[in-house]
């Protein structure tokens, strides 16, 4: 899957799983009862218990389309995508990591909070653009935001819950990714993997809205 490709995946989909947990008995069943619902793009962040392996496993999945978060350096961009991920996502803008995406051929989205970060992270070469954290305005911020750069593609993540997701849709939101929201920690340290999938249902049903 290429980068432009991965991009439209996203767009089609709407939204992706984000799971971070530091329990690692819950990681494959927690992104399993994702997939159950019927997200089709995971994301493992890199503070994961044995991340790369998960990517590995996920990554063989038909449909599923596996990344890896919290992508902090080059040598981890490399090692996930020798892992199978086939696309990269950052909590800050780091050129470094952008320009080894691109030359790795995979995806990649940096996160942004101020439109100065959104177009820097723009011209750097990221097509995708993650607000992270989403500010408590935040539909009204990606309207905002996408007035004088109405070219970037905004990905907001960390904020967006089933309340507030077709908001963030109609004001201009290209995709967005589901965090706590969707792997509530009380669940996971029960094994409530039941309860994720009916809510990543709901989610989902959110972003169709």
């Amino acid at each position: 899957m290429t980068p432009a490709e991965f991009t439209t995946f996203f767009h089609e989909q709407r939204a992706s799983a984000i799971l971070r947990t530091d329990l690692p008995d819950a990681v494959a069943p927690a992104m399993d009862a994702a997939i159950r619902a019927g997200f089709r793009i995971c994301e493992f962040t890199l503070t994961v218990p044995h991340a790369f392996e998960h990517i590995a496993a996920f990554s063989k999945r038909d449909g599923i389309v596996v990344g890896a978060g919290t992508v902090l350096t080059v040598a981890d961009a490399r090692r996930a995508v020798e892992a199978g991920a086939r696309f990269l996502v950052s909590p800050v803008v780091d050129e470094a990591v952008i320009e080894e995406a691109s030359r790795l051929g995979v995806a990649v989205m940096p996160g942004t909070h101020t439109p100065t970060e959104m177009l820097r992270a723009h011209r750097a070469g990221a097509a995708l653009q993650k607000l992270f954290p989403a500010p408590g305005i935040g539909p009204a911020y990606v309207k905002a935001c996408l007035g004088p750069m109405p070219f970037l593609r905004i990905v907001p993540t960390s904020g967006v819950d089933a309340s507030n997701a077709a908001a963030y849709f109609a004001a201009g939101a290209f995709a967005v990714g589901f965090v706590a929201p969707l792997f509530d920690a009380a669940d996971l340290a029960a094994g409530r993997f039941a309860r994720i999938e009916q809510r990543g249902r709901e989610l989902l049903a959110a972003c169709a809205r």
